[in-house]
Formats: C-alpha cells, structure tokens, sequence
C-alpha cells in the first residue's frame, strides 16, 4: 500500500466514522481497564454482559477487593477463564490501592506491570484513555494490516511498530478502533465482504471477494 492510498484509506474510514470508539462499555479508566483485562478470549459482547452485573456492585479497585474473590468469580463466571481473570484483577486492584491511590497509572511501565495487563491492553488504556498514539494489535487489526498490505507483520510487535511508522500522524489516535472495527465487521477472517468495502481500491488484497450471486 502506497502513502497515498493508506490517506485514502484512512480519510475514507474517518468520513464514515469521524469519531470511533470501543465498543466495550465503560464510564471511568478502572472501568476500562478491567474491561480490557477481561477481554481477553472474549467477545466485547460477552464482556459488556458481565460488566453490567459487575460495575453497579464494584466499579473501584477498593470495591472490588471488598468483594472479594469468590463473589468477583460469580459475577464475571460467563467469560472464558474467568477464575484465572479475577485473580488477575484482584491483584491488579491490591496494587493499584496500595502503590497508585486507587488510580490507574499512565505510564507504559507501570501499566505493564499490572497482573494480567500486557503490551496490548497497555495499549489500549494508553490510546482510549490518556490519548497517546499507540496501536493495539489484537487478531482483527493483525489480520487488516497484513491482508490490505497496510503494515505487514510477521507478530503483533512487527505491526505495531510498521503501523506507528506508516500511518499518518493525524489518523493515529482513531486508527486502533477504525481498523478494529473495519476486521470486525468488513474485513472479516475467512472470507473479506471486498464487495461492501469502501477502501477496496486502496487494499493490495487479491482476488477482491464478489458480491454473493454475482459469480
């Protein structure tokens, strides 16, 4: 993909969608966070579903602790690994009350040093809530970056760093949920809806899908 096809490309998905956002439900950044933590292997469908029963009961990290760990359990049992992510977050609340002042911290290194927060989910607080350019490449950013040609990556990280390099600094803080959002619903894994796609002709991605019945 050629720096003016990825402007294209990028001003054609902003025209669409000028302002995207996380379709995880949230109201605060601890609420984001555990959103993000218990994500993953999860749909943001299945997420907001247990989010809902959890946040009027616990929405800070002392209220969480204060749940306690089997009734956390209870409230999140319909996501995948639930048990390994409620220890997770219960950890991630103990720290965040006893080293952060029950805030989440801005920083990269002390994002990631959470329990259960990785590269990505740093990423993702990073972006959505303090506004800082960063790209989190999860199956659907990793798949839209390599099939359109966009920033092929043999790795997260590989796409990533090609991604902050070549998309154009004024698409940066929308690009993560642009490009989440076109792999989640266009640019589909097994077989790409090329024929409702409106940055087609900006995509290296051959043979283009045909519309169905067309063949």
């Amino acid at each position: 993909m050629t720096p003016a096809q990825i402007e294209t490309f990028f001003a054609t998905l902003q025209a669409a969608n000028p302002l995207p956002a996380s379709e995880l439900e949230y109201t605060s950044v601890f609420e984001l966070l555990t959103a993000v933590l218990l994500s993953a292997q999860a749909t943001d469908v299945g997420v907001n579903k247990a989010t809902r029963r959890l946040f009027p009961v616990a929405n800070t990290p002392q209220q969480i602790i204060d749940l306690g760990q089997e009734r956390l359990e209870d409230h999140i049992k319909t996501i995948g690994l639930f048990r390994s992510k409620a220890k997770h977050l219960m950890q991630t609340c103990r720290i965040l009350v006893e080293r952060h002042g029950g805030q989440v911290p801005g920083t990269r290194a002390e994002l990631e040093a959470l329990p259960g927060v990785g590269r990505k989910t740093a990423n993702v607080v990073l972006n959505v809530a303090f506004g800082e350019p960063t790209m989190a490449v999860d199956t659907h950013i990793f798949r839209v970056a390599n099939r359109t040609g966009l920033a092929p990556g043999k790795n997260p990280l590989q796409v990533e760093q090609g991604l902050l390099r070549r998309v154009p600094g004024k698409y940066l803080n929308h690009a993560h949920h642009w490009l989440i959002l076109h792999g989640r619903y266009v640019c589909v894994a097994r077989t790409p809806r090329c024929w409702e796609c409106a940055v087609a002709a900006c995509c290296d991605y051959q043979p283009k899908t045909p519309a169905p019945g067309s063949r």
